[in-house]
């Protein structure tokens, strides 16, 4: 299923957008946006030509259909140890969207939410787009126990959220338990909402072990608002399809009633919930082979990207995506990011602040989504280009 064969560069380079296939120049090789150059599981497709095939596409519940929000349910419960009312599952378009909703609902002109840095800017933008502040508080990509005094210096009247990104993108970290409950803890205190972004919580590379905030204690929970998604886990991005969970009723209304689903001005479109049914149902093989592929793609370019002058890369924990440091090459991150382009025609993502935020600089995230052949051509033309500096 992830062989080079079954990549097909010609319907990419047609298809594949957000700095990938086809927003590139011919012969570049895109590492960027993190997105598999797989094709989805068959049983997906299946599931949506099943619907369609009578012909009548009407209007879906408001609050998503009943069998998806089942669905998840019984995922986050067989795979998380959080038991979830299906009543509290929110289906919207996007977990980026989600990301957003969650802001919308929690944080008004003024407020304040701590952000993780680096982080992907999603957590930025919507905290930013709503009038509230993003408080950033740094974690090194190869950092071993959280700083929780700074943490506490960094709350202020104003703060109503803690936004986490577990695990981490674009540093690869996958929370442990305890650092998990020492975040929960430390919410609880100081009467935060916290927003747990789990879109990457099925790349787990053995032999670490994943921890959903929510399922720590009934206490942390309820004040926890968890977004899941499906393009990272089973390539369906253009679908446009994420979750929210609570736990709290009071806060699904008013997630809710700001995602203006009752108006029909926003929803999730129903061939995206179909799809999303049988990845959920249907796809646990495909997500485990490609998690076992992705393992040794890591390996790969972990141990690629350490062979090359000036680059040292820790090996990332979860998600499918490398963020070495490139201090050594004395080359800021966007420097060596065009001069890869350039020199070796292959596009990675500079650890910009627009991107990651500042604690980024130095550093350059690399996803190897890809099928090995495309990965070991890039590795060779991003170390014949590395040799010449």
């Amino acid at each position: 299923m992830f062989s080079s064969n079954t990549v097909d560069l010609h319907i990419l380079k047609q298809r594949a957008f957000n700095l990938r296939w086809a927003t590139q120049a011919e012969g570049v090789i895109p590492l960027t946006a993190a997105d598999p150059d797989f094709p989805c599981a068959p049983e997906i497709t299946d599931a949506i030509s099943k619907y369609i095939k009578d012909r009548y596409l009407s209007y879906g519940p408001t609050q998503g259909l009943p069998a998806l929000r089942e669905s998840i349910a019984q995922y986050y419960s067989n795979k998380r140890a959080f038991t979830i009312n299906p009543d509290y599952v929110l289906p919207c378009d996007s977990a980026a969207f989600g990301i957003y909703l969650v802001c919308k609902a929690f944080l008004k002109q003024g407020d304040e939410a701590i952000i993780f840095d680096p982080v992907d800017f999603l957590f930025r933008y919507s905290i930013e787009a709503v009038g509230a502040t993003a408080i950033p508080f740094p974690i090194h990509p190869v950092q071993q126990t959280l700083d929780m005094d700074l943490l506490e210096q960094m709350v202020s009247p104003k703060c109503k959220m803690i936004c986490l990104c577990n695990p981490l993108n674009p540093s690869g970290k996958s929370f442990t338990k305890s650092e998990l409950t020492r975040i929960g803890d430390f919410a609880e205190k100081n009467n935060l909402i916290i927003l747990s972004d789990e879109i990457w919580s099925d790349i787990i590379f053995t032999p670490n072990a994943y921890t959903s905030m929510a399922s720590l204690s009934d206490s942390i929970a309820d004040r926890t608002i968890t977004v899941h998604g499906f393009s990272k886990s089973y390539g369906l991005a253009g679908l446009r399809i994420g979750m929210l969970l609570c736990s709290n009723p009071k806060h699904f209304d008013l997630l809710f009633q700001n995602s203006l689903h009752q108006s029909t001005v926003h929803g999730v479109n129903m061939l995206s919930q179909v799809a999303a049914i049988s990845a959920l149902n249907d796809c646990g093989y495909w997500l485990d082979a490609f998690v076992k592929h992705l393992q040794k793609m890591r390996d790969l370019t972990v141990s690629s990207l350490n062979e090359m002058p000036g680059i040292s890369c820790h090996l990332p924990e979860s998600c499918y995506v490398a963020f070495p440091n490139i201090t050594q090459t004395h080359k800021t991150s966007e420097e060596l990011h065009r001069y890869i382009l350039d020199e070796a025609k292959v596009a990675i993502v500079p650890g910009l602040k627009q991107w990651f935020g500042e604690g980024a600089e130095g550093y350059v995230r690399i996803c190897f989504s890809t099928s090995e052949d495309i990965l070991n051509e890039a590795m060779s033309r991003m170390k014949t280009a590395m040799n010449k500096l």
